[in-house]
């Protein structure tokens, strides 16, 4: 019994040993480099298949990367700005992780959040619309004129005059949406515009546009459970965004120019 007990004490003394998987030219790789470069990969539950061909490529780097310092190649100026670059990515990457780990966005942060998306919303309109784009003015002035004269439909114009492929197919329609999407200039046209009506041509960067308002609604806001995961996203980048601006005020930071 005894004996039992000093296996298991000296066991518990040589952790480093217990945790090595394999080693080249005597140097360790070990369960918790094995373990790391599963987790970077996104492998959960791994197979034994799948950390046998883990560690088989662990193994190749680390006789690739051997044979690199061996051949002195670590001590170009290149390679060590570049190594150096690398390290500063990971303690970057390992700083940004553990800060949003302690600073996770709470429900509270994205319920007010979603409150001020849904005051913003209020009294806002989205339309339905359809355009003709054509690159010449006086080619969009004579297709108006050619169907306010019935002499051929908006949508078959479209089809057969829009430059724009994806809306000229389907008669010109862009179905709807905010018109703060657009271009300021379409946009301007469709928030002045009336239903049913054709605007006179519209000059954007893309050319002229007939635009006509097939019909409005009031903007039906998303549910909280519809837009949680981008808000989730949008606060933890913002204060994300902040950290790393308050450590840039607090730096002693000088630019020297050459």
């Amino acid at each position: 019994m005894k004996r039992l007990f000093l296996v298991a004490a000296l066991s518990a003394t040589l952790p480093a040993m217990a945790q090595n998987v394999a080693t080249v030219n005597g140097h360790a790789i070990t369960q918790a480099e094995l373990d790391s470069t599963l987790k970077a990969l996104r492998i959960e539950n791994a197979s034994p298949e799948q950390r046998k061909s883990i560690l088989d490529e662990i193994i190749s780097r680390d006789v690739l990367s051997q044979e690199a310092v061996k051949l002195g190649l670590d001590k170009k100026d290149d390679v060590k700005a570049n190594l150096e670059a690398a390290r500063k990515d990971i303690l970057i990457s390992s700083l940004l992780q553990d800060w949003s780990e302690k600073n996770k966005v709470t429900d509270d942060d994205i319920k007010k959040a979603y409150d001020d998306m849904v005051k913003e919303q209020a009294g806002k309109k989205e339309f339905k619309v359809s355009h003709i784009l054509v690159k010449e003015e006086d080619k969009a002035k004579a297709l108006l004129a050619d169907i306010k004269a019935k002499k051929v439909t908006f949508e078959d114009a479209a089809k057969k005059d829009s430059i724009d492929p994806g809306s000229g197919k389907n008669g010109g329609d862009l179905g709807w949406s905010n018109p703060d999407m657009y271009v300021p200039e379409f946009a301007e046209a469709v928030k002045t515009g009336k239903k049913g009506e054709i605007s006179e041509p519209v000059k954007s960067q893309y050319g002229y546009h007939l635009v006509r308002i097939d019909d409005e609604r009031p903007v039906t806001p998303p549910t909280l459970d519809q837009v949680k995961t981008d808000l989730t996203r949008s606060l933890t980048q913002k204060k994300m965004f902040e950290f790393v601006e308050s450590l840039r005020s607090k730096a002693k930071i000088e630019i020297i120019e050459k």
